[in-house]
């Protein structure tokens, strides 16, 4: 009873301990990415349209304003801002655009773009092309214990549990306990639930 109780308040804590590959456990925030783009968009703070209204709005006849563009338009983006993009598409079900993004992140064999390229294909339902990623995000990172977590996730998905307790395994032995990677593997491997971030 207490495990499950501290297993409930881990998973429930909005900035639980760090996981390797990311800096943010919590679920992604909704911003304008996915709130206001469409069609493989994502929010650009930086990109300015220029807009002339038929009628003024407040007395005003046009005006600059921020827009959605496309991922390939985003290399002016840092790595992180690209990445917070992709958990939130992620999160939001729209694995197809997150891929888009990641697919402009400029380090490909970076561990955290590995990582998330294995959760898309996962969630899409390519559990063989999720486990190659996260064992290139291992190989480039042994101590990323959230493509640990995930992977193990999958596994839980495949019926595999012992492969996902092998997985546990590592997470603590790299110092993972009481982190989010180590709560969420646990919580998937007793209900059999896995997590979409």
């Amino acid at each position: 009873m207490l495990r499950t109780m501290i297993l409930a308040t881990v998973l429930a804590l909005p900035t639980a301990a760090f996981a390797a590959g990311s800096d943010d456990t919590a679920k992604p925030k909704k911003t304008e990415t996915t709130k206001d783009c469409f069609q493989a968009r994502q929010w650009d703070p930086e990109t300015k349209a220029y807009v002339r209204f038929s009628q003024p709005v407040n007395g005003i006849w046009d005006a600059n304003i921020n827009k959605c563009v496309r991922p390939d338009k985003t290399s002016h983006l840092d790595s992180d801002t690209l990445y917070k993009a992709v958990r939130e598409l992620a999160y939001a079900g729209r694995y197809n655009e997150a891929i888009q993004v990641l697919d402009q992140m400029p380090e490909q064999l970076d561990d955290r773009v590995l990582t998330y390229r294995g959760f898309t294909a996962r969630k899409l339902g390519n559990l063989e092309q999720a486990n190659l990623y996260y064992e290139q995000a291992l190989t480039v990172n042994p101590d990323n214990i959230l493509a640990r977590s995930y992977m193990g996730q999958g596994k839980v998905a495949q019926g595999d549990k012992i492969a996902a307790r092998t997985q546990l395994r590592e997470i603590m032995a790299r110092g993972g306990e009481g982190t989010w990677a180590e709560a969420s593997l646990r919580s998937a491997i007793e209900t059999g639930t896995t997590y979409n971030y």
